[in-house]
């Protein structure tokens, strides 16, 4: 994958969230933090130049580029974190004032005609089968209205982790969508099973808020 366009629009954009929040969730001090992240571009460029293009209608390069930038921070950090503090440092990393407008404005668009044949069309594309990197998803819209699930039987997220030997922190990348559902305003983020934790697949439901 090339460094050049998304890569290095992500890291432009979060690079800086990510450098403030080792100080503020994990205690580093500003100079520790700063030579962490400078230690992290090289290594996070280096991620990014072993991955394949994605396919022009894959919906998730942005997911796989976000691990890439979190797995190049841990690498580079002094002492591995624990996957309870690194779930929250991931959290308030991403979770920026331009991520959560994009959230908000995102799910202005939930569950609209629109979005339901997007996701139709993602578990139709089957990405997984050509790219490991990728992921491959099944959708289930439920029966009493009342929102619909996408089911995922393989996760770039999981390949690349193992690949960086941090598959053991890979739940802390799983629970922004949590995080990322709340901070959209009209979702309840519903699951039981993650490949992470040895599940058969990754269920991300999606169910209308009552006030909404």
């Amino acid at each position: 994958m090339k460094y050049a366009g998304l890569p290095f629009g992500m890291w432009a954009l979060f690079a800086g969230s990510f450098q403030k929040q080792l100080t503020a969730v994990l205690g580093y001090d500003a100079d520790a933090a700063q030579a962490i992240t400078k230690k992290a571009k090289p290594k996070y460029k280096a991620i990014i130049a072993d991955l394949p293009e994605f396919e022009k209608a894959d919906r998730f390069k942005m997911n796989l580029v976000n691990c890439a930038m979190i797995g190049a921070f841990i690498l580079s950090m002094p002492q591995r974190p624990e996957v309870d503090r690194l779930t929250d440092y991931y959290a308030r990393s991403m979770m920026t004032a331009p991520m959560q407008w994009f959230c908000r404005k995102s799910g202005k668009s939930k569950f609209t005609a629109k979005d339901i044949a997007a996701m139709k069309v993602t578990a139709t594309l089957k990405a997984a089968d050509r790219n490991p990197y990728s992921w491959n998803m099944e959708f289930y819209e439920y029966p009493d209205g009342s929102g619909y699930e996408g089911r995922f039987t393989k996760c770039g997220i999981c390949v690349l982790m193992k690949e960086l030997g941090l598959y053991d922190l890979t739940p802390a990348l799983c629970h922004l969508d949590y995080t990322m559902s709340e901070a959209g305003g009209v979702t309840n983020f519903v699951r039981q099973y993650t490949l992470a934790s040895g599940g058969a697949y990754c269920d991300c439901g999606y169910k209308k808020k009552k006030n909404k």
